[in-house]
């Protein structure tokens, strides 16, 4: 299983979100805002460099990573600098907290 954790421009997620449902059995994500800046800053102390981005979170089985890494890519891409970056990250195990259900390795199946 991994994580596929994404940092994109606000007005990129709802394309985003469509191009990802696309994908067959797509497990869902989680969306948060958050603040943040990259290499390039400005040295006045009164500017503030933090931005707006739209963190998503997927946790996905090893097989569907790189669909989804490239939906990601391609839909959230303006062209611009500050468009975004995109992870991946191994994951050990996971849990359902109503079921007490704790599985390792691989994503659990869904039921259908």
């Amino acid at each position: 299983m991994k994580e596929i954790r994404a940092y994109i421009e606000p007005f990129m997620l709802s394309k985003v979100t469509q191009a990802l449902l696309e994908i067959p059995d797509f497990p869902g994500m989680s969306v948060s805002d958050c603040y943040g800046f990259g290499g390039e800053r400005i040295a006045d102390s009164s500017f503030d460099p933090y931005m707006l981005k739209k963190r998503i979170e997927i946790f996905a089985s090893d097989e569907q990573v790189d669909d989804i890494f490239s939906t990601v890519m391609q839909a959230a891409n303006t062209y611009q600098r500050g468009a975004g970056k995109i992870y991946i990250m191994d994951v050990s195990g996971s849990g359902n907290i109503s079921s007490g259900e704790r599985h390792q390795e691989d994503f659990p199946s869904r039921p259908k």
